[in-house]
């Protein structure tokens, strides 16, 4: 029995990570959603360097510089670079947002948006490597290969 257990949660991981609609959790469901994260999978965004770049900013504050070079680095970081990104992020994801939103209400006219613009601009956010379910697209919108 445990044996078969471990293989159904196995074939369910597997096909999450593929993609596949039956092994999805409830939020991920649907062709709304599936266009989404295609949509957003496929391009760039300024919104998805934001945890990389907090990261960084984490780390350089940890870093024993000299006390002048540390305050001034601070300085233009907190007054330059920080509400520089903020900005980027919150006007990315109103883009993204609507964009989506447009998008899915055109190409999908049965499918309700409820939600949508929401999830593409959260998924957006993401490091595109920590993704759940994985991209399918590459950045351009060529697919994923397969891996090996």
């Amino acid at each position: 029995m445990r044996a078969k257990q471990s293989a159904e949660r196995e074939r369910a991981r597997q096909g999450m990570l593929s993609g596949d609609e039956r092994y999805l959790p409830a939020r991920d469901k649907g062709p709304a959603r599936k266009f989404a994260r295609d949509w957003v999978d496929s391009r760039r965004l300024p919104s998805q360097y934001f945890l990389p770049f907090s990261l960084l900013i984490l780390v350089a504050t940890w870093i024993p510089w000299p006390m002048n070079i540390r305050a001034r680095a601070l300085e233009i970081v907190m007054v330059v670079g920080w509400p520089v990104m903020m900005v980027g992020v919150i006007f990315t994801s109103v883009y993204v947002s609507w964009k989506v939103k447009k998008l899915v209400a055109e190409k999908l006219p049965n499918e309700s948006v409820k939600g949508v613009g929401f999830y593409a601009a959260m998924r957006a956010m993401q490091i595109r490597k920590l993704r759940f379910p994985p991209p399918q697209k590459l950045p351009g919108g060529k697919p994923v290969p397969p891996k090996k």
